[in-house]
């Protein structure tokens, strides 16, 4: 055999090579599992398959077409709320009834190297959205109908905002680097001052997870707010030496003495904490989580649990209360007594988001009492799971009803092609007692009401 052949069929077998490396990683890894056996407060248990690049199974986002909607569960019924949005993504609303919408998406920036050059691209294929509009929209229902006939811009020139919450005459802001802190009025349009920085959020590059929730506690004294990892499992950004050396940064919920300007960490170890809502029965915080990734279409779930005062969440060394992660090193297993277990599983890379308790809703006797949770829908999972509303129902003790799954509230935002036509991000119960959701992707916000 001649040198060239011989070159030659080392090339073609080199290339042979990585075209089977290419389509073994851009092949999701199918699960094995019955997704509803992956919620609840006793998710089965999964093998775990590690994946050395992220299975990638994305919803291409069409939108809506004229006259389509979500489908809300039997009784209940749907309207359009807002359209002619840019990426909503985060709801509240103000005492007089006025609706205040974070139109908002991942920071722009450059891409660090091929690997986050990747990462960033896939992010925002799947949010479907590329510059941030960066501002905050007033949107006001004036007749009652479910329908908000007025808009305006009521705050813009923000870094990436999400969470809001007005305490007295502030209104605060979560930019993803910054709590902001700006006077506010009921009824106010516009707020033209500059606002004050009241804390620096760590927001460094990669910044993967962006979002920055704020909730006030019942008092008015305390600000709750969450902070996201860098990454997957502490691997970039310094996350993993950081909760090595116990003075963690992020993946966690801080507090914040709105009197004294003190903040202290209120509870760590979770991976991506994005929901915030108080139990009315109980007092008790409760948040939703983004798992980690790369183990499988099986899991580990998201969730949504209640948190507490120092309470250990796992994140990065262990998932679902003591499980260990073998592919964090330094693992700090002095921890693992510590590590609270979730109350609730959502399912595998649901992506959960928006929470709400239902106690104010008037939906009906169904939803009474029990927590409603936007899942966004995931991207690395095959079939695809979340891209609904569901709701979780309580009982008196303050936790979900033992053997509860989530029920379907608002589907159809995947068409039957597995094309998405938007995704469900934050929630409200709005003060009229209906449920207004945020579409991201399909630049909306829907209301759910009794029919």
């Amino acid at each position: 055999m001649s040198r060239m052949k011989h070159v030659r069929n080392i090339s073609l077998l080199l290339l042979a090579a990585s075209a089977g490396f290419v389509w073994y990683a851009m092949t999701p890894d199918k699960a094995k599992i019955p997704f509803e056996d992956m919620t609840g407060s006793e998710p089965a248990p999964f093998a775990l398959r590690p994946e050395t690049i992220p299975s990638v199974n994305f919803s291409e986002i069409v939108g809506w077409k004229e006259g389509e909607k979500p489908v809300p569960a039997k009784g209940l019924a749907v309207v359009e709320f807002a359209r002619d949005l840019d990426h909503p993504r985060w709801l509240y609303q103000l005492p007089n009834g006025d609706v205040l919408v974070a139109e908002s998406t991942q920071p722009e920036r450059e891409a660090k190297g091929l690997q986050d050059k990747i990462a960033r691209n896939l992010i925002m294929k799947a949010n479907g959205s590329v510059k941030p509009a960066n501002r905050i929209t007033l949107l006001r229902d004036k007749d009652g109908d479910g329908k908000a006939e007025f808009r305006s811009i009521l705050l813009e020139g923000l870094n990436s905002p999400l969470g809001m919450a007005l305490v007295r005459d502030k209104l605060y802001v979560a930019n993803t680097d910054a709590l902001m802190e700006f006077p506010y009025k009921p009824g106010d349009t516009k707020i033209t001052a500059k606002g004050k920085k009241l804390m620096d959020l760590p927001a460094g590059v990669p910044n993967n997870h962006w979002t920055r929730n704020v909730l006030a506690d019942k008092t008015g004294e305390y600000l709750y707010i969450t902070i996201g990892s860098h990454g997957n499992i502490g691997e970039e950004g310094g996350d993993l030496q950081s909760y090595v050396d116990d003075e963690p940064k992020r993946a966690l919920i801080r507090q914040y003495n709105i009197k004294t300007g003190e903040d202290v960490i209120f509870a760590y170890g979770l991976r991506n904490p994005t929901g915030l809502a108080i139990n009315p029965d109980t007092d008790t915080l409760w948040t939703t989580v983004n798992e980690r990734d790369m183990l499988g279409s099986d899991g580990p779930p998201d969730y949504m649990s209640a948190v507490y005062i120092g309470s250990f969440h796992g994140w990065p060394f262990f998932f679902w209360g003591q499980e260990l992660d073998e592919r964090v090193p330094q693992a700090r297993m002095d921890l693992k007594q510590y590590a609270k277990r979730p109350d609730f599983a959502l399912g595998p890379h649901v992506a959960a988001l928006g929470i709400d308790f239902s106690h104010k809703a008037k939906m009906g006797d169904a939803y009474t009492r029990g927590t409603f949770v936007a899942l966004h829908g995931s991207w690395n999972r095959k079939p695809l799971s979340g891209y609904k509303v569901v709701f979780v129902p309580f009982a008196e003790n303050g936790y979900p009803v033992k053997g509860a799954k989530p029920v379907d509230l608002l589907t159809g935002f995947l068409d039957n092609d597995d094309k998405a036509r938007g995704r469900p991000a934050g929630l409200i119960v709005d003060q009229a007692g209906g449920l207004l959701v945020a579409d991201d992707a399909g630049n909306r916000i829907w209301r759910v009401a009794k029919q």
